[in-house]
């Protein structure tokens, strides 16, 4: 880190002019502005638009600011003008200062761009980054996990629930698998976004007209960041479109939406099925990580899957504001880019911690209460509904009324209403019923 600021005057501005959260801008950005630029000035030497001395010097300057080296040096808060403008100054102001005398921060570090193309690029590719490097890896290890749980619990057979009520029986395993399909779902709606948030507007400079770059300048940049990174970086399928707007970065952020939805329902039920251990649901076991309660000795709360519904809340609360950021573009630029970059840089860094969490935490370590299952799938008068075929659905309503007002179970008050042994060994058979065959 640097002892000694290294930006200047319009840095300065900016740190008085927006006194607004006290957050900065996401550093993953930070580093991103540090890369392309660095990319940038050697492509400029290349060109000859830059003496090769000074493209060399900004460069290496750059690669620090990617290497995070100077992270204190980027203190502007991250509401501040809604293109970036403030962050792409400071950006080139430091690397000016690192690369020594003689270096513009205009005329050379930023040489052949401008904040709007700039600086939503790097937004972009540190979300790029950050959804096929952390959240996709995680999503496939829960997948996994939630997989190899279906496999496991494939023969046990536990009662159903529609509306919260008893429903025929299904088995742990079948929950299980649609869990891991949810999962796997939400992964490729992620992964269909990102070609579209790969498609980055460097080379537009102003307006997307690219306005005193060369026309070489940007295919050159993103071939070099593609190398470096093994990113896919693609050019936008048209300028003014990847200009003036930021869909791709509401689409992806709509992707997680759905990702927190999926992940709201499988907590909620692995909570749900975990409840008791003797005065609730209790058909799985979940983790013990530490006491659930100073007062109740003994107590073992689903502190995982509470995790997870908070984190997929803050997710679904982003998605809002990226939302209602996307939708305030003008003309030929989006002016909400520091507001999106927070909150979608945010849900993938929260959603891929609490995909990690819930897989490695909670779900490989779950284990089938087998008695709680047992019960649970001999006490559901729902399993009725497969006389249906042989009595009816009356007369196994009937059976079913009789059965809650006496409590007596199915077998017992059907053979008393008269339906022989072999259709109820052949109907009231609930592995059969969840299984098939």
């Amino acid at each position: 880190m640097s002892a000694e600021p290294l930006y200047g005057d319009e840095t300065r501005k900016a740190i008085e002019n927006f006194q607004i959260s006290g957050e900065p801008v996401p550093r993953t950005v930070v580093h991103w502005l540090g890369r392309i630029k660095a990319a940038a000035a050697e492509v400029n030497g290349e060109l000859g638009l830059l003496d090769a001395t000074l493209a060399a010097r900004i460069a290496a300057a750059a690669r620090e600011i990617a290497e995070a080296k100077h992270d204190d040096q980027f203190p502007i808060d991250v509401f501040q003008t809604g293109s970036g403008t403030s962050t792409n100054t400071n950006a080139n102001e430091v690397i000016a200062a690192l690369a020594g005398g003689g270096v513009h921060a205009n005329d050379h570090v930023n040489l052949g761009q401008s904040s709007n193309d700039v600086f939503p690029s790097a937004v972009h590719l540190a979300a790029l980054e950050q959804a096929e490097h952390e959240l996709g890896p995680a999503l496939e290890s829960l997948e996994a996990a939630l997989t190899a749980k279906a496999e496991a619990f494939h023969g046990i057979v536990k009662t159903g629930r529609t509306h919260l009520m008893d429903a025929v029986p299904v088995t742990l395993g079948q929950e299980f698998s649609g869990y891991a399909a949810q999962v796997r779902l939400a992964r490729r709606r992620v992964e269909s976004a990102l070609p579209r948030v790969a498609q980055i507007p460097l080379g537009g400079t102003a307006t997307g007209t690219g306005l005193n770059t060369h026309p070489e300048f940007a295919a050159r940049v993103r071939a070099r960041l593609s190398a470096e990174t093994k990113l896919q970086i693609e050019p936008p399928e048209d300028p003014f479109e990847s200009q003036g707007n930021r869909d791709a970065l509401v689409e992806l952020s709509g992707a997680l939406k759905v990702l927190a939805v999926s992940l709201t329902k499988i907590a909620q039920d692995l909570a749900l099925m975990g409840s008791g251990p003797r005065a609730g649901i209790g058909e799985i076991f979940l983790p013990e990580l530490q006491k659930g309660s100073s007062i109740m000795p003994g107590k073992v709360n689903p502190v995982i899957p509470e995790v997870v519904l908070q984190v997929a809340a803050q997710a679904i609360g982003n998605d809002t504001a990226i939302t209602i950021g996307g939708m305030q573009g003008n003309l030929e630029l989006n002016v909400r880019v520091p507001l999106i970059a927070r909150n979608l840089l945010a849900s993938l860094e929260l959603l891929a911690h609490a995909v990690k969490a819930l897989d490695e935490k909670c779900v490989s370590g779950i284990e089938a209460n087998l008695a709680g299952c047992e019960r649970g799938a001999e006490a559901t008068l729902a399993a009725a509904t497969a006389l249906n075929p042989y009595i009816g659905y009356d007369a196994a309503g009937e059976i079913v009324k009789e059965a809650t007002r006496s409590g007596r179970s199915l077998r017992e008050v059907a053979r008393e209403m008269g339906v022989s042994e072999k259709i109820l060994d052949e109907a009231l058979d609930l592995r059969k019923m969840a299984l098939g065959g």
